[in-house]
């Protein structure tokens, strides 16, 4: 079973659902098995040096054969040389979970790679489409890590209302009628980001995986303690801890796990710097924000990778209090589809 779709149609693949490029999770494995699902996996890049990435590429190409994408921080130092990298190895797609510069987007789409930016506002999507962006994903406030205010099911039809390049929809998708209903309002597809990391390919530590599944759905909480800007995560021991500690104590932790950050990724300081110069002239964030910034990943791989629990943040969406297994990526993608066709063809048939 097959949905057509613009998102099938301008990527290549069979089935119309993302697999997100989710830091310290997406990785060969998990996009790969996505890939050969039929779905579109995509490949985090924004935690891994250049060498890692490059080594990434090549493994996913290894495994599989069909289309996949890299998600790229379109404010890293090296950006450039990483879209040249995408050129050279003949990537798909590249996805950007901050708006790309109008330059960076021609180039890749000269080269043939689909371009699909994040955006969580109208206006951010009328934009990057009016720069030759060929789709966007948009994400609804039930969405995990950052994270907006507005549901999904007002987002996603101001999007669609606002632009006529397809749009995928994401935040609180899991299952198929979560994509029938995205169908529905008008959408390409969707994209779905905890479902997969709940996955038997996710390489997060099984016993992190277990907490993720014994939560409610009141199990997540949007913080800006983590970096100063809305994120959603579990509610944990830690995460109510950071809610807790004052701004100047939670700065000085945030330097540490900054320079922690640089060492594991090869930045040097004048890099780091040069990184947080464009983050704060295109979010006009203060110095505290950025700083608090550089913290995130370690955070996140402390429970995503080394899982720590007690020490590290774990992003989610809403949905985690409705995922209750660990199916294959097969499955996941196999499932969703074959039921959201059920959905559809009934409701057309009624």
């Amino acid at each position: 079973m097959t949905l057509d779709t613009a998102l099938t149609r301008l990527v290549g693949v069979r089935h119309p659902v993302v697999q997100t490029g989710m830091g310290w999770v997406a990785g060969p494995r998990l996009v790969s098995a996505t890939a050969e699902a039929g779905g579109l996996g995509i490949l985090a890049s924004a935690t891994m040096t250049y060498p890692e990435l490059e080594s990434a590429i090549a493994d996913v190409k290894h495994r599989t054969g069909q289309p996949f994408g890299v998600n790229l921080r379109a404010d890293a130092a090296d950006a450039p040389e990483r879209v040249d990298l995408l050129i050279r190895e003949g990537v798909k797609v590249a996805s950007f979970a901050l708006a790309p510069r109008k330059e960076m987007i021609a180039k890749l789409r000269d080269h043939g790679i689909v371009v699909i930016p994040s955006v969580g506002a109208a206006r951010h999507a009328e934009k990057v489409a009016a720069w030759g962006a060929d789709a966007v994903i948009v994400q609804g406030g039930e969405g995990g890590g950052h994270t907006g205010g507005v549901a999904t099911t007002l987002l996603l039809p101001s999007v669609l209302d606002a632009v006529d390049i397809p749009v995928v929809a994401a935040g609180g998708f899991f299952d198929g009628r979560g994509l029938a209903a995205a169908l529905a309002y008008g959408a390409a597809g969707v994209a779905m980001g905890t479902r997969f990391l709940l996955s038997k390919e996710s390489t997060v530590p099984e016993e992190v995986k277990r907490v993720y599944l014994a939560q409610g759905l009141a199990g997540t909480v949007v913080t800006e303690r983590v970096d100063g800007l809305p994120h959603r995560v579990l509610r944990t021991e830690l995460v109510d801890k950071l809610e807790d500690t004052g701004r100047v104590r939670g700065t000085i932790q945030a330097l540490r796990n900054a320079l922690r950050f640089r060492r594991i990724t090869g930045l040097s300081l004048p890099a780091m710097v040069r990184e947080g110069l464009a983050m704060k002239h295109g979010n006009e964030m203060t110095w505290s924000q950025i700083l608090m910034a550089a913290n995130t990943p370690m955070l996140l791989r402390a429970g995503l990778v080394d899982g720590r629990t007690d020490a590290g943040v774990l992003a989610s969406g809403q949905v985690v209090g409705m995922i209750d297994d660990l199916p294959t990526v097969a499955e996941i993608v196999q499932v969703t589809v074959t039921q959201a066709e059920e959905i559809l063809h009934r409701l057309g048939t009624a």
